[in-house]
């Protein structure tokens, strides 16, 4: 199985614009802490979109974050049991609603 691409970019528009969007990802948002505070997925094309979503002026603004990374997966289905499984594990502070 190929390695999947990990890349970890400060939580800007202008950073965030540099991540590959050709592949879904599970992607973490962390605070000055290094602390997970929220994880989410996005489908291949919409990553730098969604992740924008997250800063200040955005629809899911995130208190708090300063750093985002991603993980490059085969499937948005694969991105979204990664990240059940990592919010089940660690239990971020912004994931409220929580996924089955």
């Amino acid at each position: 199985m190929p390695e999947e691409k990990s890349k970890i970019v400060d939580l800007d528009s202008e950073d965030i614009k540099k991540l590959p969007n050709d592949k879904p990802v599970v992607y973490k948002i962390f605070n000055q802490r290094d602390e997970n505070i929220y994880t989410g997925s996005a489908k291949r094309s919409r990553v730098q979109e969604r992740i924008i979503e997250h800063l200040t002026d955005g629809k899911d603004h995130i208190p708090g974050g300063v750093k985002v990374k991603i993980q490059q997966k085969k499937t948005i289905a694969e991105a979204e049991q990664s990240e059940s499984r990592i919010i089940a594990r660690s239990k971020p502070k912004y994931n409220i609603k929580g996924k089955p």
